[in-house]
C-alpha cells in the first residue's frame, strides 16, 4: 500500500493477530466475537477477548464475572470488560487530576467534577491503549475486540488519525508552549498543566503505534456482523464504505441468526419473515461479494456459555482456522500513466455526488458524506494537479497530471 498515511515510519513487527468484530447495536457481535475466541483457545493459541461495549454483554455470553482486567476464564482464554473510569486511573492520571483541579478551581463539586473529566474520546482511546498494551507485550496469539455499535467503532478507528494530525500539525508548538509554562502555573495554581502535557504526548504516541497495527491486513481483520433485516444491511453498508475509505481490511461478513427455511412451516407465523429473509440474504449476497459470508443459523435460544458458542463456531468456521485472513484485498492503490498518476481508493455503496476530493499540498482530502481522511503524498505529487475523480465498480479513481501535460 503506498503513501496512504501520514508517517513514513515502519509498520510494527507485530506476531499477534487482531481480529474485530463491528456491526449495528444487537446483531450479535459479541456472541460472535465470544464463538470466535472460545474456539481459537480450544485450537491452542492463547486468545484476549477485550470488550470495548459499554452494555458489558461480554460476560453474559461466556457466563462468567469480569474486570476492567484481563482474567483467564479458562484453559488459554483470557477476558476483560474496559471499564472507563479504571482506564483513566491507570492510563490518563495526569490528565484526569488536571480536569479535576480545574474543575474544583471553579467551584465544580467532587462528584460532577468525577464525571465531567471523562473527556469525549476517552472510552475509544483507553480501547485502543489497552489493545497497544496487550499487542506491545506480545503475550497473545490472538486479540479479539468486540466493539461496541458501529458508530461508536467508526470513532474508535478514526481516533489515531485524529491524533495523528494533532501531533504533526498542533502538538509540536502546544507542547513547546506548555512545558515552558507548565510549571509556573502549578507552583502558582497548583493545576498540573506540564504533567497532563506529558501524559498526553506519550498517549498520542501509542495510539499513532496501534494506528499502525491496525491498519496492517496481515494482521488486522474486521469482521461485519449483520442480521438479514433492512436496516441492519443499509447500516453495514455504510460501515463498510467508511472502513474501506479508512484503509482498514474487512475480510469477511457475518450473518447472524438467520431462520431455516426447513423449519418454518407454510402459513405460520413466520412465514412472511422468512420470505423477506430470503430477500435480503440474497441482496447481502449481490451487496458484499467477494466478502466471504458466513451464515449462523437462530439457534432458538439464547446464546451464552460453552456450549452454545461452540455452535455458533461451528456454524462460522467448521473446522478451519478461525484467525485466518479470510478475504484480502487492497484498499489504496497507485497507477502510472504516460505523464499522469491515478490514486484508486476502494469506496463501495457510494454514488459520485456524495465524494468530494481536494488537493492541498502534500494531502489529498477524501469526504464521504459526514466521514473525511487525509491521505499524505509523496513530494513530487505536490506539483501535480487533480484533474478529476471518478466512481466506477466500488472504486474512486483520483487522476493527477503535470503542469506540463496539461499546457
Amino acid at each position: 500500500m503506498l503513501f496512504p498515511t501520514e508517517d513514513d515510519g515502519s509498520v510494527p513487527n507485530v506476531g499477534t493477530r487482531v481480529l474485530l468484530f463491528t456491526g449495528k447495536g444487537g446483531v450479535g457481535k459479541t456472541t460472535c466475537a465470544a464463538a470466535t475466541a472460545l474456539r481459537a483457545a480450544q485450537q491452542g493459541k492463547k486468545t484476549l477477548i477485550l470488550s470495548s461495549d459499554p452494555a458489558h454483554s461480554l460476560a453474559d455470553a461466556l457466563d462468567r464475572d469480569l474486570g476492567p482486567e484481563a482474567q483467564e476464564v479458562q484453559d488459554r482464554l483470557f477476558a476483560q470488560e474496559v471499564d472507563l473510569y479504571y482506564s483513566m486511573k491507570k492510563y490518563w492520571g495526569n490528565m484526569r487530576d488536571l480536569m479535576l483541579t480545574v474543575f474544583r478551581w471553579q467551584g465544580v463539586d467532587q462528584i460532577a467534577a468525577e464525571e465531567m473529566a471523562a473527556l469525549p474520546g476517552m472510552n475509544e482511546g483507553s480501547v485502543l491503549l489497552w489493545l497497544e498494551q496487550a499487542v506491545r507485550e506480545e503475550d497473545y496469539d490472538l486479540i479479539v475486540v468486540d466493539s461496541a455499535p458501529t458508530g461508536e467503532t467508526l470513532t474508535l478507528l478514526t481516533l489515531p488519525q485524529v491524533t495523528q494530525w494533532w501531533l504533526a500539525k498542533a502538538f509540536p508548538f502546544q507542547k513547546f508552549a506548555f512545558k515552558s509554562v507548565g510549571v509556573g502555573v502549578r507552583k502558582t495554581t497548583g493545576i498540573p498543566l506540564d504533567k497532563g502535557y506529558e501524559e498526553l504526548e506519550v498517549i498520542f504516541e501509542k495510539l499513532e503505534r496501534i494506528r499502525d497495527v491496525l491498519a496492517t491486513q496481515d494482521t488486522t481483520s474486521i469482521r461485519l456482523v449483520m442480521n438479514p433485516e433492512k436496516m441492519v444491511i443499509e447500516e453495514a453498508r455504510r460501515a463498510y464504505t467508511y472502513l474501506q475509505l479508512y484503509g482498514y481490511s474487512v475480510d469477511s461478513v457475518i450473518v447472524n441468526r438467520v431462520l431455516p427455511d426447513e423449519q418454518v412451516p407454510d402459513n405460520s407465523f413466520f412465514e412472511g419473515y422468512v420470505t423477506s429473509q430470503r430477500r435480503y440474504l440474497e441482496e447481502i449476497d449481490g451487496s458484499f461479494s467477494p466478502l466471504p459470508i458466513l451464515q449462523v443459523p437462530h439457534l432458538g435460544m439464547e446464546v451464552f456459555g460453552n456450549e452454545r458458542l461452540d455452535q455458533i463456531a461451528d456454524a462460522m468456521y467448521e473446522d478451519s482456522d478461525p484467525t485466518a485472513v479470510l478475504y484480502d484485498e487492497d484498499t489504496f492503490r497507485v497507477r502510472d500513466e504516460d505523464d499522469a498518476y491515478i490514486i484508486e481508493i476502494r469506496l463501495p455503496f457510494v454514488e459520485n455526488e456524495d465524494v468530494t476530493v481536494r488537493h492541498n499540498g502534500d494531502q489529498l482530502v477524501v469526504q464521504v458524506t459526514n466521514q473525511r481522511r487525509n491521505y499524505i503524498l509523496p513530494n513530487f505529487l505536490s506539483y501535480y494537479t487533480v484533474t478529476e475523480h471518478t466512481l466506477s465498480d466500488g472504486w474512486l479513481h483520483v487522476h493527477f497530471e503535470s503542469e506540463d501535460a496539461q499546457s
